[in-house]
């Protein structure tokens, strides 16, 4: 057995970043990953030589400057991503069922505006409201403008704000109300508690700048990774951790499936803190602690249909589409069984192969986990393949995908006759792969009405386990970033490492 200076359960973004930062500084890091690809939600696969990203479908706040720009240079990676800028006057798109109108999402804060205006001619000192009290928003999260935050995060103003209230606080028109919400499946969106701050910080990184990855997000694991061992640090895959053991109130060492142990002086995980929580071993948690870990709700799960296209067949649409059968985007994630689904997302991947067409499409809806719990016993070997899990859940993805492809159709009515394959992911696929707990799209679901309760600290009652990842503060690549960055000033001091970001 040999010791780390840090060890590192789990390589999505976060424990990346972590291992980044901590190897920079010196520290000896071992990164562990349960499964062949590392990544998390970074992960892409190819089918028929398209690519498909998993979970980063577009990225914002990366244009010279902006906040993921900056730490993203930090990382050394910035000027090394293939990236595509997407529309300028339409990064995305929102629609309803019985409404031609595509309304716009622009990308820069005045041309959201008069793109919008143009769309609600009436409200434009309404949507210049909109604006102002978002930055507004963002501007009191400071660690997420890469400036020192001497408050704790649980001291902030706008924690108890509702981001359905607000939004109809700024306009009596309720077409534009769900227009300005439109695109809530990038945060999983619950009109009953989304708070404020969740819509005004994933929103703002996108209206900022908006862009895909070419060939997926996988460049920006491959390129941490690249750097990581450069450092030094170690990265180990098919290393899946069982327990985490403690001895007189610290991690003594943590023990993998295959029976390996691994000793160490800090341990961060990267994975859900309920998943952590169960695999430790410890008199020191407390149950009321461990309880409320086990008790929070994770966010909405997806339905996903990755299509293969035809060559040469569907031209290539610089942005995203967010639909909707009814004039409600708030209550979608709720819909089940006959119900379902009751809007989608279309996002169209950007291909180094170039040209006017596409290689493929992804087509998100809601799902609730619910839909799948019959099946959760089961695990499968293969990802998008058949699998353990039976011919009943075969025919249960097959009669989804076909009724998601049949409500896409209505808006893309050439769908079918462009489709050369697809396949499928679930809830059970988000858990499987990604190690979603419940196939949470976002992790641990945010409440406006109880908000301290769903902040997870990057310290616990052990004094050396700590936590980072999409649980702690935010999901999304800034969120995330923002999650390692608290995780790791815990260990070199947060304005330390905030001002040799900011001087990257």
């Amino acid at each position: 057995m040999s010791a780390y200076d840090v060890v590192i359960i789990g390589s999505g973004l976060g424990g990346l970043e972590s291992a980044f930062i901590l190897s920079k500084e010196g520290y000896k890091v071992l990164v562990l990953e349960k499964n062949r690809q590392l990544g998390g939600s970074l992960q892409i696969f190819v089918r028929e030589k398209a690519i498909f990203d998993t979970g980063i479908h577009y990225i914002g706040g990366l244009n010279d400057g902006q906040n993921l720009n900056q730490s993203f240079k930090y990382f050394e990676i910035m000027d090394k991503l293939h990236l595509h800028k997407m529309d300028m006057d339409g990064f995305d798109k929102i629609s309803f069922d019985g409404d031609p109108i595509e309304y716009n999402h622009a990308q820069g804060y005045d041309n959201f505006v008069d793109q919008l205006s143009l769309q609600f001619p009436k409200e434009k000192e309404a949507l210049k409201n909109y604006v102002k009290q978002i930055k507004e928003v963002c501007d009191y999260f400071p660690l997420y403008q890469l400036r020192a935050d001497e408050a704790p995060i649980i001291g902030t103003k706008y924690l108890d704000i509702s981001a359905k209230d607000f939004i109809a606080g700024i306009t009596s028109d309720q077409k534009l109300q769900q227009v300005l919400a439109g695109s809530n499946p990038l945060y999983a969106g619950d009109g009953s508690k989304t708070p404020l701050y969740v819509h005004a910080l994933v929103v703002n990184t996108y209206i900022e700048s908006s862009y895909k990855c070419i060939d997926g997000g996988a460049q920006i694991e491959k390129l941490l990774t690249k750097n990581i061992k450069a450092m030094g640090g170690e990265i180990r895959n098919y290393a899946e951790v069982s327990r985490i053991v403690e001895k007189d109130g610290i991690i003594t060492h943590i023990e993998l499936k295959s029976g390996e142990k691994i000793e160490g002086k800090n341990f961060i995980s990267n994975i859900h803190p309920a998943t952590t929580i169960g695999m430790l071993e410890s008199t020191k948690i407390k149950k009321a602690y461990s309880n409320r870990l086990l008790s929070l709700e994770n966010s909405s799960s997806a339905f996903i249909v990755d299509i293969v296209l035809k060559p040469n067949t569907f031209e290539y649409r610089n942005h995203n589409y967010y639909h909707y059968k009814h004039n409600d985007v708030w209550t979608g994630m709720y819909k089940i069984g006959n119900e379902w689904p009751d809007g989608y997302c279309i996002f169209i991947p950007k291909s180094s192969r170039g040209g006017k067409y596409a290689d493929s499409m992804t087509i998100l809806a809601y799902m609730q986990y619910n839909e799948v719990k019959e099946w959760e016993n089961t695990f499968a070997t293969i990802p998008h393949h058949r699998d353990s899990r039976g011919d009943a859940y075969e025919e249960f993805k097959i009669n989804r995908a076909e009724r998601l492809i049949d409500e896409t159709s209505k808006k893309i009515t050439n769908l079918r006759s462009v489709m050369q394959s697809y396949t499928v992911s679930t809830p059970l696929t988000y858990r499987d792969y990604i190690g979603a707990r419940d196939g949470g799209l976002y992790g641990i679901a945010k409440d406006y009405h109880d908000p301290i309760r769903t902040f997870i600290s990057p310290t616990t009652k052990i004094p050396n386990l700590f936590f980072t990842g999409q649980n702690l503060n935010m999901h999304g690549v800034l969120g995330v970033t923002v999650g390692a960055i608290r995780t790791c000033g815990v260990f070199v001091g947060q304005n330390y490492l905030l001002n040799k970001i900011n001087k990257a």
